[in-house]
């Protein structure tokens, strides 16, 4: 986990290795706005602004850490599993595949695989794309890098150095600020990779931040 082609920032250092002593699934894609919507209108939340691009299959934008998690405890109770947002080190893991490139295609930008500003899609630097629309990775999973920055539970912290090696999140450290992943539309190709990481105030909405949900998963299948 980290920055393995030394072509990141401090924060995504030092190098690490983690062990997951236990199983877990993640979104194929971020929530959208018609999973979202079924939260909002269940609870009495307010609609989040969709920035007149559509909702539907479009990620949803617009949301905080504290909606994010919100959404992820009220699929726990709805659904009677055990949803949550995705650790750091478990995003990653995602993303990467099993690859150690700067994005899962390899560590050169190949037009059409993301949305970004510069990645060679008719979103690019304009808006999100419908969720789905690009190759996946060889975990069946899609839009890991640009589209929406995506929220992951834990605490930022500016260094890996006592970050945990278990696969869990950071609880300590600058706990009002919360690690985004991913990046987005509005984004550079750089900021996109698997390792690259950003940080926010927990209650902060913005129009490239969205998320995914993991779920716990039983350790024999």
């Amino acid at each position: 986990m980290g920055d393995l082609n030394r072509i990141g920032d401090d924060n995504e250092r030092p190098v690490r290795e983690i062990t997951f002593a236990y199983r877990f699934a993640i979104g194929v894609h971020e929530v959208t706005f018609a999973e979202y919507d079924q939260f909002a209108m269940a609870t009495g939340r307010d609609l989040p602004d969709d920035a007149g691009w559509g909702r539907g299959d479009r990620p949803v934008i617009n949301v905080s850490w504290e909606d994010a998690r919100a959404y992820a405890q009220w699929l726990r109770e709805v659904t009677g599993q055990p949803y949550r947002l995705p650790s750091e080190a478990e995003w990653e893991y995602a993303a990467r595949a099993g690859t150690g490139s700067a994005w899962w295609w390899g560590n050169q930008l190949e037009p059409g695989m993301a949305v970004c500003d510069g990645c060679g899609t008719q979103w690019d630097g304009q808006q999100t794309a419908p969720v789905g629309q690009f190759p996946a990775n060889a975990w069946g999973l899609k839009d890991m890098h640009g589209n929406v920055e995506e929220w992951v539970e834990d605490c930022y912290t500016d260094h890996y150095t006592s970050a945990p090696e278990d696969g869990s999140a950071m609880r300590s450290g600058n706990c009002h600020l919360r690690v985004l992943r991913g990046g987005s539309w509005f984004d550079i190709p750089r900021v996109i990779r698997s390792s690259s990481r950003y940080r926010q105030e927990l209650d902060a909405r913005q129009n490239t931040y969205g998320f995914r949900v993991a779920v716990d998963l039983p350790l024999t299948p």
